[in-house]
């Protein structure tokens, strides 16, 4: 009789603990180093298309009512959510229209006028980190994960992911004399817009095993035709935009790049944008379709890259 009082005791004890907690809700830390608490994600707001993706790899799609025109993957975010608009020019009064009970942004959202009305709203704002590093990614999963209360399923995923990475690292590895590229984000009257340090081109660029060719500045910077010149690239590297889409002809003909082995040698790559560049959970596989274009060596040799992510089920 003791131990049965005992154990239900024990039993009601836990289950006070557990409505207690889900009463407090969940702490989150975020980018701006806030302490955010978090009571309801039934209705969440996603803005960043590598946050709605790994919302969708944990089974979490029901839970979204609205994301940003970034979310191209999977394609039925755009398809089956409301728009709330680009991500750099998202409007306060689009996202608080949809009623949410928590908003996740990704770090750099705005504008800052937008981002300081959702502040001061009555919805927790939670501005998730957007290192580019794979320390930086795992610890994105693992942010919106437990801002969404499904640590188990982020920590599945994480997982998929750091095995990918792995198996990345295990490639690059192989690369003896590293390809040098350029990232070249658009030409604007017929200067290059490149990419140079601490950018998510030069980490992908990296995590593919090749070198950034640009490392004498920060960020995006347009240089001139003799900098192009300077910094002999092997392969220009671009984003998919569609009719905006750099062509590899003006590529090869711009004067810069003419002096250069991407020009002799007709190196130019485009890929998909949200992947190559959005540090989701496919980024690994991003740099490892890179690696095959940059090193077709390495890819015809049967190094293969079996996906842990693909092979996972994160969503339950």
């Amino acid at each position: 009789m003791t131990f049965c009082r005992t154990l239900i005791g024990v039993v009601l004890s836990s289950a006070i603990a557990l409505a207690s907690a889900q009463a407090d809700g969940i702490t989150v830390h975020d980018a701006r180093n806030r302490e955010i608490n978090v009571t309801d994600a039934a209705r969440t707001v996603s803005i960043g298309g590598a946050i709605t993706e790994i919302l969708y790899a944990l089974g979490l799609e029901s839970r979204l009512v609205g994301v940003d025109t970034t979310s191209l993957y999977p394609a039925a975010a755009l398809r089956d959510k409301p728009n709330v608009g680009y991500m750099r020019q998202v409007s306060a009064e689009g996202v608080l229209g949809l009623n949410p009970t928590l908003i996740l942004a990704i770090q750099g959202a705005g504008p800052r006028e937008t981002i300081d009305i959702l502040e001061t709203a009555k919805v927790p704002l939670v501005l998730v980190p957007d290192t580019f590093t794979e320390d930086g990614l795992i610890d994105k999963i693992k942010l919106v994960g437990h801002a969404m209360g499904v640590d188990a399923r982020a920590a599945c995923l994480s997982a998929a992911v750091g095995a990918d990475l792995a198996q990345l690292g295990a490639l690059r590895a192989r690369v003896t004399k590293p390809v040098r590229v350029m990232f070249v984000m658009s030409l604007q009257n017929g200067r290059a817009l490149v990419a140079g340090r601490k950018t998510a081109a030069e980490e992908i660029i990296q995590l593919a095993g090749a070198a950034n060719a640009i490392d004498d500045f920060d960020g995006y910077k347009v240089i001139g035709d003799e900098a192009i010149a300077a910094a002999r690239p092997d392969v220009a590297l671009a984003i998919e935009r569609g009719k905006d889409s750099l062509q590899a002809d003006a590529i090869y003909a711009h004067p810069g790049f003419a002096l250069t082995p991407v020009a002799a040698n007709k190196s130019f790559i485009t890929m998909d944008g949200l992947y190559l560049l959005g540090f989701g959970p496919r980024t690994a596989a991003a740099a490892r379709d890179l690696s095959a274009q940059l090193y077709p060596a390495l890819a015809e040799h049967g190094d293969g890259f079996k996906s842990a992510l693909s092979a996972a089920n994160c969503r339950q």
